[in-house]
């Protein structure tokens, strides 16, 4: 892939380890490093969902601009949000069956947070991506051979949108599609933009 070479003097840095955003910003064509955030992704006691994934943006890209203070950095987190009720990665087999039974039939919205952080320029902006997801009246059957295949014991909600999970679903309703994979690019270019970063 051509790297597009932006007129810009600051390195731009992902703070996560998270291959679905690195192929997700790696589309804007930008050089660019990443760095794990290392906070802790723990909720607060009765936090909401899109408060809990605000936070812990602007706390994985506050955490990254730290080591990196003259860099542009960008935090990005998602969670999966049930009748407000927080739903995160499962992690295993097991959980995943738990989330897709009490998700089918049901919408959920995805809230993807994002932070974008300079220190050394002052900047901070954040942003809020929601994407309403109505998941199907999915049979048992259909939920462990979806999982047997796919395994996105890694992914909010078990829902791998950009694979077979996309067959999981009735509609998805947004305004930033890449969103619901894990990075809101269309937010993301605009703060990029709002930074200094030159984009077509």
């Amino acid at each position: 892939m051509e790297i597009f070479a932006p007129a810009l003097t600051r390195p731009i840095v992902l703070g996560s380890t998270s291959p679905y955003r690195r192929e997700l910003l790696s589309r804007l064509r930008l050089p660019f490093e990443t760095a794990a955030p290392e906070v802790d992704e723990t909720p607060l006691l009765g936090e909401p969902p899109a408060r809990l994934a605000q936070r812990l943006a602007r706390a994985k890209a506050e955490a990254v601009a730290q080591r990196y203070p003259q860099a542009i950095v960008i935090g990005s987190d998602q969670v999966a949000d049930l009748d407000g009720s927080a739903v995160g990665k499962p992690g295993t087999h097991e959980a995943a069956v738990a989330q897709l039974r009490a998700m089918r039939g049901r919408t959920v919205r995805f809230q993807t947070a994002l932070a974008v952080v300079c220190r050394a320029s002052g900047y901070a902006a954040h942003d809020l991506a929601v994407v309403e997801v109505r998941f199907r009246d999915l049979s048992d059957d259909e939920i462990e051979r979806y999982l047997r295949v796919e395994r996105p014991y890694d992914c909010a909600g078990s829902a791998k949108s950009e694979g077979l999970g996309i067959a999981l679903l009735e509609a998805i309703v947004s305004d930033d599609p890449t969103a619901l994979i894990g990075l809101p690019l269309i937010r993301t270019a605009r703060l990029l933009r709002a930074a200094g970063v030159t984009l077509p």
